[in-house]
This record gives C-alpha cells, structure tokens and sequence, in this order.
C-alpha cells in the first residue's frame, strides 16, 4: 500500500519510511526540507512543498493514492516554542488542520500523529499514563494537544480512526548506520553531547541544576529511534486491520538524569568535553517517564534497545560518520 509521510525526511520519519517498506509498504514522503534532508529519503517517493498549502496537498493525493497518514511533520523545540509561539500554531496545528481536509476531501480515513510527552506538563505522578490529565507548561504542548483533540473531533465527525504516538526523549541512530539525526542546530541531549564529543560543538551547557531530582537536574525516558519506528508501523498495522482509535505512550518506563547521560556519553566515547551549568530553560518538567504497558499490550511492542550505553553508541556512531562538518553522511 502507498502510505503519506509527513516530514519524512526528518530524524523520526525517515526511520519510519525505512520500516515502512521493510513491511511492503511504499512510502510516499511529503517534506519542505527546512530540517529535512532529501538525501534521507532512502526509499519511495519524495514529494517536496508546504503543508499548509491545501491546493498542492490536493496535487499530492491525487498522484499518489493512499491508504493511510503518518503525521510527523512539525516544529518541536520546545524554547522556540516559547519564543515564538505563532510559529508554532501556523506549522503545527494549522498544518494539521490542512493535511485533515485534504484527508477529509480524498476518503483517507486512517492516521498516525506524532505527539509528545510534552502535552502531560508536569504530571504528579513519576509514570505517566495515557488517562494522565494533559496540562501542557509550552506552546510546543498546547499545538500537539490542539491536534490530538482535531483527531478525535473528526473521527466523531466522519469516521477518521487514529493512533496518537506520544514520545518521550528519542535519541541514538538507525542500528545499520543508514540514517540519524541531522536536523540543524539540534537541542537533544544525546545528540548535542556526541557532537561535543567529535568536535562539531565546544562543549554542553546543562539547563537547570536545581531540580527536585536526585541530582538536581531534569529526568527523562529515552527511547531508541528504531524501536520507536517499530511502534508506528504496529500502529499502522492496527488501523488498516480495522483497530480503533488509541492512544499509546512510547517510552521504556525509567528514567535517566542530565548528569547520567552526560557520563554515559564520556563512557562510551571514552572522552571527555566541557560542561557549563545554566538555569532552567523555559518551558522543562522536571520528571517525564513514560508507563507503557497499553501499547505493549494492545500492540505487541517489545523494545530491542532498551539500554543507554546502546543508544548512545549508536548516536556516536552516527556523529562519526557525518564527520566534523556535519550534516549530511560521509560515503
């Protein structure tokens, strides 16, 4: 089956588009590559514009009937977001809403969005369930909060059944060394550290010391982007066999500080880089960790890569191989 994927040739996406043809399917990838990379599109169609552009949505499905959508398009950095906050509305939310009608106007029915821990807040509770009441802390959030509830809108509206993917930290690189993370500027820990770690970045600044945390900095579930793909395609696996609408966390259900990821990193790389301390960064939970017993039940999820020094390694692989100038891989 031909499948859309919304900015698929970004870190997560271009992940999924692999699986996605592993499993027969053929992608079809719709990017403005801002922080996208054509060369991450390894497989199926590029179709390269704008999502808020509905006529050339309209284009796209019309060459290229499909089956299903996985969403993963968006802005997620969550200081811009705070920042700039109507750039996030315009990209996010009023990107989704295009890409609805044009689903709405040519009969695609099924639907996989890319949402984040980010719509919890900060949850009471250390593990958090998918009945946690959300009370999003930033605009980055609000705009996937927003969209999940357009989710459940339509599908009282006209039938639209999705699965809500909401992500913890992702991190580390495709196992076979094809694809990682490139985007421009990026603000993922693993990722800045192991940058750090090959030279392309002087050194990592911690934000926010004084945490009510073991160690006074911020906890996070980091989950490898492999497994996370994995999810999507059992995701999609369960709508086209007529599943209903879900939501699912996507997390491993722990935990690690700032501080432990950084040694990780020195562990693994066997090297060491400058730290700085910072305050807090607008818009940071102390504590996110995903409990994900319901997509390990109702899909069959079982995680490869549930090991820090594994992720990381996998991520400083990947480093190595964009060399010092970064961002597209060296042959």
């Amino acid at each position: 089956m031909k499948i859309l994927i919304t900015g698929g040739a970004g870190y997560i996406g271009s992940h999924v588009a692999l699986h996605a043809a592993a499993a027969g399917h053929e992608p079809v990838v719709v990017d403005n590559l801002s922080t996208g990379h054509a060369w991450a599109v390894l497989t199926g169609t590029l179709e390269q514009g704008d999502l808020n552009d509905g006529a050339w949505l309209d284009g796209v499905f019309a060459r290229h009937p499909v089956a299903a959508v996985l969403h993963f398009a968006a802005h997620t950095v969550v200081p811009e977001s705070v920042r700039d906050p109507l750039r996030f509305y315009r990209n996010n939310t009023a990107g989704t809403l295009t890409l609805l009608e044009a689903c709405r106007r040519h009969g695609v029915d099924r639907f996989v969005f890319s949402s984040t821990a980010a719509v919890y807040g900060m949850p009471e509770l250390p593990m958090v369930q998918e009945t946690t009441p959300c009370a999003p802390i930033n605009p980055y959030g609000h705009t996937k909060l927003m969209s999940e509830q357009m989710l459940r809108d339509l599908e009282a509206a006209c039938g639209l059944r999705h699965v809500v993917l909401r992500y913890f930290n992702v991190a580390g690189a495709d196992p076979e060394g094809r694809l990682g993370q490139a985007t421009p500027e990026a603000s993922h820990l693993i990722k800045v550290a192991c940058e750090a770690v090959v030279g392309r970045r002087a050194g990592l600044t911690i934000f926010g010391t004084d945490y009510d945390t073991p160690d006074g900095t911020c906890i996070r579930d980091y989950i490898h982007v492999d497994d996370l793909a994995r999810a999507h395609i059992l995701a999609l696996t369960h709508l086209l066999e007529g599943g209903p609408s879900q939501v699912f966390n996507c997390g491993y259900g722990h935990g690690y500080s700032v501080r432990e990821v950084v040694d990780a990193v020195r562990r693994v790389a066997g090297v060491d880089f400058p730290i700085q301390l910072g305050p807090r960064r607008p818009g940071d939970s102390p504590h996110l960790v995903a409990d994900s017993t319901r997509i390990r039940q109702v899909l069959g999820w079982t995680p490869r890569w549930d090991d820090l020094n594994q992720i990381v390694a996998s991520a400083l692989a990947w480093e190595r191989r964009l060399g010092p100038d970064g961002p597209r891989p060296v042959d």
